[in-house]
């Protein structure tokens, strides 16, 4: 009777094994994980930049980045001009993203809190956060 269990248990081992080297951010470096998290904050905050704000789009802003304390490094200023949910799919990615890194590597910062702007203004096209 020991022989079925034992061999449930290598199958059992097998595929828990197995699943976890699905995980496409597996073995990377502390470099690897940099430079990902590098290239996707250029990719929003370029797209962020395209927007344009006036009387038919509204400026806004999300927090931006994950510090290992706790909240965002920053708020990310923008308008309604561009695809505003893919702008907010990729900054939740981001920040999930970070947030990984900050544990996987043990990522200390200052644990000051970072305020939200009190408005963010359209000037000249552009919109700019007010604190």
């Amino acid at each position: 009777m020991k022989k079925p269990f034992s061999k449930l248990a290598l199958i059992l081992f097998s595929l828990l094994l197995f699943s976890t080297q699905c995980d496409e951010d597996t073995n990377l470096t502390k470099e690897d994980e940099e430079q990902q998290l590098a290239v996707l904050k250029i990719d929003i905050e370029e797209l962020a930049n395209t927007s344009i704000c006036g009387d038919t789009f509204e400026c806004k802003f999300i927090p931006f980045g994950s510090k290992p304390c706790g909240g965002s490094w920053t708020y990310l200023v923008y308008s309604t001009s561009i695809d505003t949910e893919q702008l907010e799919t990729m900054v939740e990615n981001y920040n999930r993203k970070e947030a990984l890194y900050n544990t996987e590597w043990n990522i200390a910062s200052d644990c000051a809190i970072v305020n939200p702007p009190t408005r963010v203004n359209c000037e000249n096209n552009t919109c700019v956060a007010v604190y």
